[in-house]
């Protein structure tokens, strides 16, 4: 593999970099040393035994940024004020999840992030604004699948404007009124009761063992997945008539559901609920990340 090889490959995912590192930092300034830093441990180890050029870059640069967070949370300095967002494509993205990403990092935003543990940020940045799954996250930060998942929950509460702490018995029924009432205009067909649920900018992400089961079932009619989809038309045309096989569940302490099957569960639904209304649903299928789960059924 010759070197010239190499900065071809890095200087093709410099920008996507550039953008992961922006929203971890909030400064283009030391985006740009994190990128930096980035090619010089990635020209001392090379890229041998590597399957995933891209996904492995972006793991390089976030362990960067978050040595830079704890260092800077360490010298106790005063958040950096926010910068404009760097005009650059995010991994070849489109341009309605280019506008996404431009609307969710804004000064507003990178504000509320600064009051984040690093590790929280990190969790957060990753999986909601880049689609990384939390198996992936979770060496990163140094802990399981499950309390990566917590830590980028308790972050996105804090983003939506809400403290930060477990849910009591009251959130939890309020949140299980929700999920069960998605999951009876899912059962049920009814389309205007399961738009009616959905937050208008929910998100729904689905990993990729779903998604290719879902390309595998396409035959017989059912709607297509994609990893991330956005709003709840496309979301609920997903899910209608597709919780009939889903019983309800407490999925790491908060409402969700489960698909069960032969006496087991095969996938999990994560719900994130605010508002009275469902922002973000998980469809999880990959047996590994499923067994990490905390699940405790409910009775229907």
């Amino acid at each position: 593999m010759s070197d010239d090889w190499l900065v071809r490959q890095f200087e093709d995912h410099r920008s996507h970099l550039r953008a992961v590192a922006y929203r971890m930092l909030g400064s283009t300034t030391e985006a740009d040393d994190a990128v930096q830093e980035s090619w010089l441990r990635v020209a001392r180890a090379g890229t041998g035994g590597v399957d995933n050029l891209g996904g492995w870059l972006t793991t390089v640069v976030a362990r960067v940024c978050l040595d830079m967070l704890r260092s800077r949370t360490a010298r106790r300095e005063q958040p950096l004020p926010p910068e404009p967002a760097p005009a650059t494509a995010v991994n070849g993205a489109d341009p309605e999840r280019e506008a996404l990403l431009a609307d969710t990092v804004g000064p507003a935003l990178l504000v509320v992030l600064d009051t984040l543990a690093p590790a929280e940020r990190l969790a957060f940045v990753l999986h909601d604004l880049f689609a990384v799954p939390f198996d992936e996250i979770a060496p990163l930060v140094g802990r399981s699948p499950a309390a990566t998942r917590q830590l980028a929950s308790r972050a996105r509460r804090r983003v939506q404007g809400v403290e930060a702490r477990s849910p009591g018995a009251d959130d939890v029924r309020r949140q299980r009124t929700v999920v069960d009432a998605f999951t009876a205009a899912s059962r049920q067909g009814d389309f205007e009761a399961l738009l009616a649920v959905l937050d208008p900018e929910v998100v729904m992400r689905a990993d990729a063992v779903a998604v290719d089961l879902s390309l595998a079932a396409r035959s017989r009619g059912a709607a297509p997945l994609a990893g991330v989809m956005l709003g709840r038309q496309a979301v609920a045309d997903v899910f209608l008539h597709r919780a009939k096989n889903t019983r309800r569940a407490l999925i790491d302490g908060e409402p969700g559901l489960v698909w069960w099957s032969c006496g087991e569960v095969r996938g999990v639904f994560p719900f994130t609920v605010a508002g009275g209304r469902v922002v973000e649903i998980g469809i999880v299928m990959d047996p590994d990340r499923v067994s990490a789960f905390d699940i405790e059924l409910l009775t229907d």
